[in-house]
């Protein structure tokens, strides 16, 4: 006998799905296309790149890629032909189980331009599964008084396909006592009842064997079957009874396994072995009994695993109570799981950059990050953020979908690398969370110019350096990155004495040291100010400058200098004039010395180095003054040789010498024969210079004796005039003559002299006191005569004695 099962039409609409594939387009403006299940791998689905207006080589080119929540990737893109294909076999029924539609949703990412399209693909199914029984074989006891019309419940036969490919008839194999009936339930369910045509007689049979044969509506047909056998027992009249129709319990996800979630009770009131009832499953999926323990005497109901309310929110079961006679009852028992925040949420980041510039706008895409949550109510819904210190924001999109963006301009040089840390947090109690961090580099542009630490510098080198010598470093820092951080260093082109800069410095452009180029001297060169120029080699380069200032320092590199006296340069020795009635302390002359060095480099201090008679000279320690120490003896020598040393007080100290030649005498008779006994010279061109100068000595001395007898002569005749001549022999006035003798051809120096000339009446003598110098301009007196200072040109000591001759013939 054959019952068929009757289920909703879907034959035309399946059969169209499987021979034809159509693409559907959804009106609300999703992309829903169809895929028969158990398809080989690169199965085409449809034509993707045509739904999106797209050419099938733009979907590289543009980033269009799958991104999908699921946890298996079951579709993928082939950019060669822009179509959308399987990635493997497809299990309809491990997908969705008995759902009548089955829909995999994922969306298609359009990366350059960051938006999603949601596509939809529908599983048809196939005939690939055969309707089942839980149990192989099934028995039941029957008391041989049981009533025509009763009707026994059978087992479910499962089929795990849908639609006409799913358990569509029952049939049960002939028998005089027994039939099948299929009737609809009141939750749409058509469970199968074998209906008792005939009363039992155990004496005639005590045992019946019966096939339940289930089939499915595919072709071919699929079927299983259900072995049944049906013990005929002694009568037992009254059946065991449940407390209640149908038994409810919630119980949270969290409970532990082995918890008693609920006990049912049925009672018997028979005696004895016909009392005793036990309890078990019956219709019930293979899933529940899985997950849940009935305890066959007490109806107690336990978890052996634990509750997933992501995966079942609702267990339905049906419990039997039968006791030994074989009589039986059953209720329904609804076990409703409730939702615990046991699900952080997750977070996927779709899309990423890993780089961007910092001189990126505001408003840059940096991610595009998607959250879900699988609990439900508060516990699934989600809100997603980032630390408020960073210079970033999220925008909502949908629901699951957010986009991190840049608020405002980055700068490398603060920040170069971010880790932001996105944290996904749910409403539950307590409140989960998940985060996930995105690492951001930011990478340099040339936006900062290198920079000196000072903007002007100074150093202080000793002269006489060597050529090539390190004399001072700069150092500029650039705040970016890799070459726009790389500082060169040059020196600005200019000019010092008229020579290039680049003649005197130069500097290393990679370390910016400077090195000198020659050996500066102090006396020619005090400082050098350059100007240093750091550039980076970003694209454009930065640059910046520095001023820079090299002060030399002095040191004791020039000895004294002697200017006065000074050697003729003919070759004659100057000779000083001292007379004899000189007393201590009296000028002679004074040594001039300059140092061209600075400080105390150029501090000089005089002593007497030597002397042919010592004692009779000193020398100033500091003014260069040489003066008489004693008075003039008539022992001591007309010609005296000093040697004056100046001493700078450098370090090491240098020095200069000088030789004076100082002649003592009191009148010019007294000069004219010393001077005649001066040592000759070696050297014919001075002895003949030397003979030259005693004939021109001895013609002036006779000028001026014709010269004073002229006087003479002329004062007597006007002697009554002058009463002068009476008194005192007259007296004459002091007359210019030269600052300094020359000897041997020696021409004299400026300077200011005084002379005295003087005739007694009696004594039928004159005196004659040759010139005194006088540095410090002063006059020197005599009591016995009038002087006068002047100034005359250096002139040769023959025009000196042709003067003083000529005066005195004038008086």
């Amino acid at each position: 006998m054959a019952i068929w099962v009757k289920l909703p039409g879907y034959i035309g609409l399946v059969l169209l799905f499987l021979f034809l594939g159509p693409l559907l387009k959804a009106r609300a403006g999703k992309i829903r296309y169809s895929v028969p299940e158990e398809t080989n791998e690169g199965f085409f689905v449809g034509n993707i790149a045509k739904d999106l207006g797209l050419q099938p080589q733009e979907l590289a080119e543009r980033g269009v890629r799958i991104v999908s929540r699921g946890r298996m990737q079951l579709f993928a893109l082939n950019t060669g032909s822009g179509s959308l294909v399987t990635v493997g076999r497809i299990d309809r029924e491990e997908l969705c189980a008995q759902s009548l539609q089955c829909l995999v949703s994922f969306n298609i990412l359009v990366e350059d331009k960051m938006k999603l399209f949601p596509v939809e693909v529908e599983i048809i199914d196939i005939n690939d599964n055969t309707p089942q029984f839980q149990l192989e074989e099934v028995e039941f006891k029957m008391n041989e008084l049981t009533a025509p019309g009763t009707r026994i419940p059978l087992p479910f036969g499962q089929d795990l396909d849908v639609g006409i490919n799913s358990l569509q008839s029952y049939q049960l194999s002939s028998n005089p006592h027994f039939s099948l009936d299929v009737q609809q339930g009141a939750d749409g369910s058509q469970p199968p009842e074998m209906v008792l045509q005939s009363p039992l007689d155990r004496e005639e049979e005590a045992v019946h064997h019966l096939l339940l044969t289930a089939s499915d509506g595919g072709s071919p047909v699929l079927s299983g079957t259900l072995r049944i056998r049906v013990q005929v027992v002694d009568a037992n009249d009254n059946p065991p009874a449940f407390t209640q129709a149908q038994y409810h319990v919630s119980v949270p996800e969290n409970v532990p396994p082995g918890t008693r979630l609920l006990t049912v009770k049925a009672t018997d009131p028979d005696e004895g072995a016909n009392g005793e009832v036990t309890y078990s499953f019956h219709n019930t999926d293979q899933r529940v009994t899985q997950i849940f323990q009935l305890d066959s005497y007490t109806g107690e109901i336990s978890n052996k695993e634990p509750l997933d309310f992501e995966e079942y929110k609702m267990y339905p079961m049906e419990i039997q109570a039968q006791d030994s006679g074989a009589l039986m009852s059953r209720t329904k028992v609804l076990i409703k799981v409730l939702d615990v925040n046991d699900n952080a949420p997750e977070v996927t980041i779709t899309s990423v950059t890993t780089a961007v510039p910092e001189n990126f706008p505001p408003a840059t895409i940096i991610a595009l990050i998607s959250v879900h949550d699988q609990d439900s109510g508060d516990n699934g819904h989600t809100t997603c953020s980032i630390p408020g210190n960073l210079p970033f924001e999220l925008e909502r999109l949908d629901d699951s979908y957010y986009r991190l963006v840049t608020e405002r301009t980055l700068d490398r040089e603060l920040t170069s690398r971010y880790n932001i840390t996105v944290t996904a947090t749910d409403q539950g109690t307590p409140m989960l969370s998940t985060e996930m961090s995105i690492s951001l580099q930011v990478t340099d542009i040339n936006d900062n110019p290198p920079a000196f630490s000072q903007d002007s510098y100074s150093t202080y080198i000793a002269e006489n350096n060597p050529r090539g010598a390190s004399i001072f470093s700069v150092t500029a820092h650039d705040t970016d990155s890799d070459e726009n951080a790389q500082v060169t260093y040059s020196l600005a082109e200019d000019t010092i004495q008229g020579a290039p800069l680049s003649s005197y410095v130069s500097i290393n452009a990679d370390t910016g040291v400077l090195y000198a180029l020659r050996s500066f001297d102090y006396e020619q060169l005090r400082d050098l100010q350059l100007r240093v120029t750091a550039h980076d080699s970003g694209d454009p380069p930065l640059s910046s400058n520095a001023s820079l200032s090299i002060f030399l320092l002095d040191q004791n590199d020039n000895a004294p200098k002697i200017l006065y006296p000074t050697f003729p340069t003919d070759g004659s020795t100057g000779v000083e004039l001292a007379p004899r009635s000189a007393e201590p302390g009296y000028l002679v002359t004074k040594v001039v010395a300059v140092d061209r060095d600075s400080g105390q480099n150029a501090w000089l201090s005089y002593r007497l180095l030597k002397a042919s008679e010592p004692g009779l000279f000193t020398v100033g320690l500091h003014t260069g003054e040489v003066r008489t120490a004693r008075a003039l003896l008539d022992r001591d020598a007309l010609k005296q040789s000093l040697v004056v040393a100046v001493q700078d007080h450098g370090q090491p100290p240098l020095s200069a010498t000088v030789t004076l030649t100082v002649a003592v005498a009191d009148s010019i008779p007294d000069v004219l024969a010393d001077l005649g006994n001066l040592e000759p010279s070696t050297d014919p061109d001075d002895s003949s210079l030397t003979l030259y100068l005693v004939v021109a000595v001895a013609a002036v001395s006779c000028v001026f004796l014709a010269f004073v007898i002229v006087l003479l002569a002329l004062r007597l005749r006007r002697w009554h005039m002058s009463r002068l001549l009476q008194a005192s022999g007259g007296g004459l006035e002091g007359l210019p003559a030269s600052h300094f003798v020359g000897v041997d051809g020696v021409q004299a120096f400026l300077q200011t002299y005084s002379h005295e000339v003087s005739l007694t009446a009696d004594s039928r003598k004159s005196h004659l006191i040759f010139p005194q110098p006088n540095y410090a301009d002063t006059l020197i007196s005599q009591e016995s005569c009038e002087k006068k200072d002047f100034l005359s040109a250096p002139q040769s000591l023959l025009e000196d004695k042709k003067e003083i001759l000529s005066q005195v013939n004038f008086l």
